[in-house]
């Protein structure tokens, strides 16, 4: 959804459940209104330290918010109330607008009865993420832009570069294997051409790395085809991505490395 309003491949897509870790935050400027999009981890059920982590992150722009959208696929509808998705001790201040997405797997008739409860977005009706946006606009409050216009994002790009490493392990990887791995720039050279780009791929156990490896180095090499793809549409420019992989035990439970790969301490840690 964030890609589709955007016009841009910031956020990763999976198919895979919980793939977004972090918050992403893309931008749409449009004559005197500016969207600021926040695409946040799922409320999940929290197992380990980093799912609180999680968890954390995304209560704490839900709370800030100025407008939430709800997203739940149309064919599972009705959606379920966003408080207690959400886990919230009590409705949020912010006006919830439920959006049913994939409406083109459902009857028109069926889409139609949706729109009654929400706003039904399908890929098969170009103006239904239009008609999402000019019903956001009108729950906007009236501020400065925090933007310039022409930008699409507010985030570095390394941290899109591991953002789309994790897209490809979500992508070539199986089973939980995906859940394991963390992304980090070591080097990123701007001024050479092509760019380069060295990155640490960090898994929990010997065994993990050399299925990240594969045979021969085939698994890596198709990561990193994956990711470079991504990362050149967005630099507008060729890239050379060095890719390496490294252990890391239990980093998904460990507060250091947890913050030293951008997961903000929780109001529990920080208490």
């Amino acid at each position: 959804m964030l890609n589709s309003l955007v016009g841009a491949h910031l956020s990763l897509v999976s198919p895979k459940a919980q793939a977004t870790r972090l918050p992403v935050v893309g931008l749409v400027t449009e004559g005197d209104t500016q969207y600021i999009l926040h695409d946040l981890p799922g409320l999940l059920d929290p197992a380990y330290l980093m799912h609180h982590r999680m968890l954390a992150a995304a209560h704490e722009l839900i709370a800030s918010a100025d407008v939430i959208l709800h997203l739940h696929p149309a064919p599972d509808a009705p959606a379920p109330p966003f408080a207690e998705l959400a886990r919230l001790e009590r409705p949020p201040a912010a006006p919830v607008l439920t959006v049913f997405t994939k409406g083109d797997r459902v009857t028109p008739d069926r889409r139609a009865r949706l729109q009654q409860d929400g706003i039904v977005v399908a890929s098969d009706d170009a103006g239904s993420t239009r008609r999402l946006l000019g019903r956001v606009r009108e729950l906007l409050p009236e501020r400065d832009f925090e933007f310039e216009a022409d930008d699409i994002g507010t985030q570095p790009l390394r941290f899109f570069v591991t953002e789309f490493i994790r897209e490809a392990a979500f992508e070539f990887l199986e089973d939980e294997l995906p859940y394991a791995i963390a992304a980090e720039v070591e080097e990123f050279r701007e001024g050479t051409t092509p760019v380069y780009i060295r990155a640490t791929i960090f898994v929990e156990r010997e065994s993990q790395k050399g299925i990240v490896l594969g045979r021969r180095g085939s698994t890596i090499r198709a990561l990193g085809t994956h990711a470079r793809a991504r990362i050149e549409a967005l630099l507008g420019a060729p890239v050379y991505l060095d890719l390496w992989v490294k252990v890391l035990p239990r980093w998904r439970k460990n507060a250091r490395e947890l913050t030293r790969f951008g997961f903000p301490l929780s109001a529990e840690e920080s208490a």
